[in-house]
């Protein structure tokens, strides 16, 4: 997906986040409604794509601490389970916070969940996904343009070939609701300027190894011949996608989104086309400062100067700030990753990969 990322190791155990707790507790835990003034909650929905405890996760940590030294934030993965997540959102309303960052396995599932925390003067910002309920905030990206963008990529990377071209489309999790934005937007890229789409299918939990079936099937409805691209919704699926058509002997352009490590090391070897850079770090610190402002009651100002609706339809105007990407090929890898320190040249240029390194100029 698009630009984003640093290194920042923030071990937060449970001795220690009990420690600051504590220390915080005459200062200020809890107001007149026994809410805890020195907490944010930070919930996200699952560890197959690598982003979340790799980035998104220490980004905000770490601004959070840097804004609010003696706030502490309680953090679970819901590992994809909606169940999972419900009883680690419950169990913060218990625990009388005041603010949660929530990214949603299901984003419809959490509905009631939200409205009964805002009930209860419990702020919930969304993250990355437009979760249902009464959204205090919402940070993510313009994910229809997301969209647009691999439909683009996609299209540069066959080439003159592109309006003779059959296209299979591999897309993200029904759940996930950046999923049909993403899907949408690439189609109206992909149904003017492809010959036709010939295979279709979405992919629970945005799994490689599902992926890595249904291009299979694929293949089998189709023939080795019968496509010419393949749209992966993003970097984790590419990876099961391209599996497949290697094990079959099938050469194609295959896009992705995320800008994972794999999918750039695939990108320079020439297996992967291109990947969408979504600039996760600015994403991840508004986050932190929409979540610091509201856990000390001030106004959001021009943190968030968007306004969006619910997938429903049901609330309106919810602040937001959405956040722009960008694709990159080979050729963009050292002015974007590189660059904005998303990966070292170390991390990308492994053994396998130093000869490629070298010849996209990655230093």
């Amino acid at each position: 997906m698009n630009a984003f990322v640093r290194r920042v190791v923030i071990a937060t155990t449970a001795v220690s986040m009990a420690a600051t707790v504590a220390a915080c507790g005459k200062a200020g835990s809890g107001d007149d409604s026994g809410g805890d003034k020195k907490t944010i909650g930070l919930l996200l929905p699952e560890n197959k794509t690598t982003r979340y405890e790799t980035f998104d996760r220490p980004f905000m940590e770490a601004k959070i601490k840097e804004l609010c030294a003696d706030c502490t934030v309680k953090y679970n993965n819901a590992a994809q389970e909606t169940e999972t997540q419900k009883k680690q959102f419950d169990a913060l309303i218990t625990q009388g916070v005041k603010v949660i960052i929530l990214d949603a396995v299901d984003f419809k599932a959490t509905k009631s969940w939200v409205n009964q925390a805002a009930k209860k003067g419990v702020k919930v910002v969304a993250y990355d996904r437009l979760a249902e309920g009464d959204i205090s905030a919402y940070v993510s990206y313009d994910n229809e343009k997301i969209g647009r963008l691999q439909g683009e990529g996609l299209v540069k990377a066959l080439g003159s070939d592109a309006k003779n071209a059959n296209v299979v489309m591999i897309n993200g999790s029904p759940t996930d609701p950046n999923a049909p934005f993403f899907k949408k937007g690439a189609h109206t890229v992909l149904d003017k300027q492809v010959k036709k789409i010939v295979y279709e299918q979405d992919i629970p939990d945005w799994s490689p190894d599902e992926a890595n079936k249904k291009m299979n099937s694929a293949i089998d409805a189709l023939g080795k011949d019968g496509f010419q691209g393949v749209y992966s919704a993003n970097d984790g699926m590419a990876g099961g996608i391209l599996t497949a058509l290697k094990q079959r002997n099938v050469d194609v352009p295959v896009g992705g989104q995320d800008a994972e490590l794999a999918g750039l090391q695939r990108i320079l070897k020439g297996e992967q086309s291109f990947t969408i850079y979504k600039q996760i770090k600015p994403q991840a610190e508004t986050t932190a400062e929409v979540a610091v402002k509201l856990l000390k009651g001030e106004k959001l100002g021009s943190l968030t100067p968007d306004k969006v609706d619910s997938l429903s339809g049901e609330v309106k105007g919810i602040p937001a700030k959405l956040y722009d990407a960008q694709i990159v090929t080979k050729d963009d890898i050292q002015d974007t990753i590189i660059k904005d320190k998303v990966y070292k040249a170390s991390q990308l240029c492994t053994a396998d990969y130093k000869k490629a390194c070298e010849e996209a100029g990655i230093k």
